[in-house]
């Protein structure tokens, strides 16, 4: 499998000549999902879910599919019928020759006074790597790496630590990370590094890893 990080919470992942891209948001690359034969969208806040983004990936192959929750699909699945799927916690499926299963149900509070909105985090073969969304879900399985969201309006680095701590994976790959400035980058990387228990590591913008 080889991972690709794009711009914030958006990975692609490469496996047997197929390709799997997950939240595709406004702050991602405009051709973000184009190529995809899937894309998995975690909720629908604009730096996760860019209709725009969608459009173009599904366009470009006739055979993409979306899978996502429930308040993504209905913006979608009009404009392309039967290839918007909704799913929810406890869900498992097969994209883009992934087996998935879906964890989590809601969004990490912001603010006592907003709304939780829904938000499910992907499990991707067995375990072999998990993305949250904007929350700080725990799958029961175990995890070999963790797409950790690090920096954001509705957390703290102590938070980013004990979920480490909590999921246990192998190794950590940052993601959530378009807030965060260069300048406060090494100290997440000594923390995280250093507390979380887990091998800390970091991608750029279009930097790729095998797993």
């Amino acid at each position: 499998m080889r991972l690709t990080k794009k711009s914030h919470s958006c990975v692609r992942l490469e496996k047997d000549g197929l390709t799997l891209v997950l939240d595709p948001g406004g702050f991602s690359e405009e051709d973000a999902a184009v190529g995809a034969d899937a894309v998995l969208v975690t909720h629908e806040h604009a730096d996760h879910f860019h209709e725009g983004r969608l459009r173009a990936a599904l366009e470009a192959n006739p055979a993409a599919e979306i899978w996502t929750l429930r308040s993504v699909a209905e913006q979608l699945s009009a404009a392309f019928p039967g290839r918007v799927h909704t799913v929810g916690h406890g869900d498992t499926f097969t994209a883009a020759g992934f087996e998935v299963q879906v964890h989590g149900e809601l969004h990490a509070v912001i603010h006592p006074d907003l709304p939780r909105i829904t938000n499910v985090g992907y499990l991707l073969d067995g375990g072999r790597i998990f993305h949250p969304g904007d929350a700080l879900t725990v799958p029961d399985h175990a995890v070999e790496t963790l797409l950790a969201p690090v920096q954001a309006p509705w957390n703290k680095i102590s938070e980013v630590i004990d979920y480490v701590r909590e999921v246990g994976p192998q190794r950590v790959y940052d993601i959530h990370d378009a807030l965060l400035t260069d300048l406060a980058r090494p100290i997440y990387d000594n923390q995280i590094g250093h507390l979380g228990g887990s091998e800390h590591l970091r991608l750029a913008s279009g930097g790729s890893a095998d797993l």
